[in-house]
């Protein structure tokens, strides 16, 4: 009788025990049971307090008036699938006629709080049908990316999203992206982890840090080219419009159009041409924009205005050749020059972490996702990588990305060095990989010694 009355305390105390450690092994031992079950226990009930509920069709009516029967109630949208995941549940709806996505969308937070999940977000798959993605606990407290990612040519999984799911870099989706955040928001991570993860695939790297270089040539080896100052970066850039020039050119050479020529066959970027024949696709990193903008004096301006118009050139005409940008900055607004917005206008991916001012929130999101602006103020000091992450549709989500320590991240560009392109147009800019030079260590101020 005794180990009866200690087995259940046992349980529930281990129990309680992995929500507070380990939020996902509680999840997947005890979690998913009860959460199964307050969802279909409470489901009707649930779905007609939110007011997404129909009432039954009048023949229903009339055949419960002719046979006597009882009035049918209100019906809630139809449980299609109950899909259970690493993270919490996904529940796919067939909506009723009446019903509209968009009320399914502005229940998600009452949801939360009747079947006592961590979040629940929906979206539309096609007409009629929503999947309810729900959460049980907090994902982006202690980030952990599936071992199994769905990885393809210059597609890479960066960051875990909010509902649970990976979010993914797609270049050929979104060619050009925006991140932004102030000084310990988590920037230097997300670009870690971009890196890393482009890192075993055939592209090159171009990276432009005018801090000195101290973010991205500990990972030179995977570079192809690197500028530590804006005047090596305003060649770089140039060298990149020859180059992105030189691609046109092969494209032309190689489209051959004639009447025999199917559709399929006809080039129009760098991703029709033949394997053998297409150009390495080439990543461009950008630091800090905000250096590349900035001057001081005639020759400052001049210099700053080659570098943001190759920039802008880069953005317009880039995607076809294969050239793709990934632009970092605190901030990234009209006083940091002409030229500025027409080259943000460009950029379709947009990544803010945390921002010290609701303006800077504003140059992210205010023009494509106002909702996302209030989302980027409210995210908090202490959680570093929180970022939100949308594009010009309009849709956004909060993201975390993984802790990757610098030296993880050159771990893996050392691995895949011999991955880095070697091309013609950026052989002068290409990383020297030796020893640097010894210089001078800053005297530190002495406190002087007490007789």
């Amino acid at each position: 009788m005794t180990w009866l009355l200690v087995s259940p305390m046992l349980v529930v105390a281990a129990a309680g025990l992995l929500r507070w450690r380990r939020p996902a092994w509680y999840w997947l031992s005890f979690g998913i049971t009860f959460a199964v079950l307050r969802v279909l226990v409470r489901y009707g009930s649930v779905m007609d307090a939110c007011g997404l509920t129909v009432p039954a069709p009048r023949w229903r009516l009339a055949l419960a008036r002719l046979t006597h029967q009882r009035v049918p109630g209100p019906r809630a949208p139809r449980i299609q699938r109950v899909r259970i995941t690493r993270t919490g549940l996904v529940l796919r709806l067939k909506l009723r006629p009446g019903q509209d996505a968009f009320d399914v969308a502005a229940s998600c937070d009452r949801l939360r709080h009747s079947f006592a999940m961590y979040g629940v977000t929906s979206r539309e798959l096609r007409s009629g049908v929503v999947e309810l993605r729900m959460t049980g606990y907090d994902v982006l407290k202690r980030v952990q990316m599936p071992t199994k990612v769905d990885i393809r040519p210059m597609r890479v999984p960066v960051a875990l999203r909010e509902d649970g799911a990976v979010h993914y870099r797609d270049y050929r989706a979104v060619p050009h992206a925006l991140t932004l955040g102030a000084t310990e928001s988590g920037k230097s991570v997300y670009q870690r982890n971009l890196v890393a993860a482009l890192a075993p695939q055939r592209v090159a790297l171009v990276g432009i840090d005018c801090k000195q270089g101290v973010e991205l040539f500990p990972l030179a080896r995977r570079f192809s080219a690197l500028a530590d100052n804006p005047d090596t970066a305003a060649e770089l850039l140039d060298a990149l419009v020859s180059h992105m020039q030189d691609v046109y050119q092969l494209i032309r050479a190689e489209q051959r159009i004639t009447s025999a020529v199917p559709d399929a066959e006809i080039a129009a970027d760098i991703w029709d041409l033949p394997p053998d024949l297409r150009p390495v696709p080439v990543v461009v990193l950008v630091d800090e924009v905000a250096e590349l903008a900035l001057f001081a004096s005639k020759e400052e301006e001049k210099r700053r205005d080659r570098i943001i118009t190759a920039l802008a050139r880069l953005a317009q005409l880039g995607r076809a050749a294969g050239i793709y940008l990934e632009i970092c900055g605190q901030r990234f607004g009209s006083e940091l020059g002409k030229g500025i917005t027409m080259l943000r206008a460009q950029l379709t991916g947009r990544t803010a972490h945390r921002v010290n001012d609701e303006s800077s929130a504003n140059m992210a999101f205010g023009d494509i996702a106002p909702d996302a602006v209030l989302a980027t103020i409210q995210i908090p000091t202490d959680t570093p990588g929180v970022a939100v992450a949308g594009d010009s549709s309009g849709g956004w989500a909060r993201i975390r990305a993984p802790h990757t320590s610098l030296r993880q991240a050159v771990n893996i560009c050392n691995r895949y060095a011999f991955l880095a392109p070697d091309l013609p147009a950026l052989a002068p800019f290409r990383p020297v990989l030796g020893s640097p030079a010894r210089v001078q260590t800053p005297a530190a101020e002495s406190t002087p010694a007490i007789a």
